[in-house]
């Protein structure tokens, strides 16, 4: 029988919730051209939801869609070789589609290329010696318009991890050549996104920065409590098991509507389930949760400093007033200062979230949890 409950990979189809309003925001934007900032902590279901509205844009006859991942990009070249990539293989159906593409529009490499069917996938590459320079990045960055245009269509480009960007030489230079190649495209749309939110909402949020204003910006909020009741309730259901509308609403409540966590959490009280489950099945699922990672969050505190460490627990108590005399004493934080470089610090290693002004969170639940329980002043 399949689990059916997702974490750790995408989610699709029936492991697919909610987000009906993102999707429609997202894909009007794609269809229309706007091009789209997502942003939201980790593991919020960034990656799903574009997925998903590039699986509908998929069946629409006027986009050709890609998506790009430059999370094992470290340079320019890198990026280079993965969006030529991408880009080809969404244009060509078969291996000789692919090789036309690149005789009519990538002239300059010459003869020193390479093209490899790369398997089940279907998908092909073009290996370019960056070395000798038989290459043209302006032939590159332009390469969706032309074909865009030769074709009659829309190109729509995903790029996943775009925040790796930044640790290339010259980020500000290389930010700066690619808005200047893509803001002036008539016929393709990006939607860029990725796992560090500080560094995407510095990078398109900082008049200074190139990609100021890029494109619309949307904040991915969490799944509302609700969806989540009526999905664990609808997958137990699914598989033969029961859980009531109440045991869920603790599970998705517990973990805060953290879709990584809700889904780890559920499939956990699922497998502790033979028939129906009940308290003590999800109390048991939750210690295990808290177990699991009992190792990884003892690592990440080993590399905090104490008062790094101090900062995540008065957090994790509510306080708000993190400059008041009773919370500097109560948490041993120093001076009100200090209180700035403690802030930058957690929200750098993405350990914390600012929702609102002077509103921080932990952004896991289950370090949280795991905090209050290990940790006292």
């Amino acid at each position: 029988m399949k689990i059916p409950f997702v974490y750790g990979k995408t989610a699709e189809a029936e492991d697919f919730t909610g987000r009906e309003k993102d999707i429609a925001r997202l894909k009007a934007n794609l269809q229309g051209g706007i091009n789209t900032i997502l942003i939201s902590p980790r593991r919020w279901g960034k990656t799903s939801l574009v997925n998903q509205v590039m699986k509908e844009l998929e069946q629409d006859s006027n986009c050709l869609v890609c998506k790009v991942d430059v999370f094992n990009c470290r340079s320019e070249e890198d990026f280079y070789k993965a969006f030529l990539n991408a880009v080809l293989n969404a244009s060509s159906s078969k291996l000789t589609d692919f090789i036309e593409l690149v005789k009519k529009y990538m002239g300059s490499v010459g003869p020193k290329f390479t093209v490899s069917d790369v398997g089940a996938t279907t998908s092909f590459s073009i290996g370019m010696d960056f070395k000798e320079k038989h290459y043209s990045v302006d032939e590159i960055l332009s390469l969706p318009e032309k074909i865009a245009k030769e074709k009659e269509k829309n190109f729509i480009i995903s790029i996943d991890e775009f925040q790796h960007i930044d640790d290339f030489d010259d980020p500000r230079g290389f930010q700066a050549k690619l808005r200047a190649h893509w803001q002036v495209q008539q016929h393709c749309c990006y939607c860029l996104y990725g796992s560090k939110r500080h560094m995407l909402l510095s990078m398109f949020g900082d008049y200074e920065m190139p990609f100021y204003k890029f494109g619309d910006m949307m904040m991915l909020d969490k799944i509302p409590l609700q969806e989540w009741v009526e999905f664990i309730v609808r997958r137990f259901n699914q598989t033969g098991k029961c859980i009531t509308p109440e045991l869920a609403k603790i599970i998705a409540e517990r973990v805060e509507c953290h879709s990584f966590y809700v889904q780890q959490y559920s499939q956990l009280v699922w497998l502790l389930t033979n028939k129906t489950a009940s308290m003590e099945t999800v109390d048991l699922a939750y210690e295990q949760l808290i177990d699991r990672s009992s190792l990884v969050y003892s690592n990440l505190i080993d590399n905090l400093k104490p008062r790094q460490i101090n900062f995540l627990l008065s957090i994790a108590h509510g306080e708000k007033n993190f400059s008041s005399a009773k919370t500097l004493r109560d948490y041993n934080l120093g001076t009100s200062a200090n209180v700035k470089n403690l802030k930058k610090a957690v929200i750098e290693r993405d350990l914390v979230d600012l929702r609102f002004k002077d509103d921080y969170e932990i952004q896991d639940p289950v370090l949280k949890e795991w905090l209050l329980r290990n940790y006292t002043l």
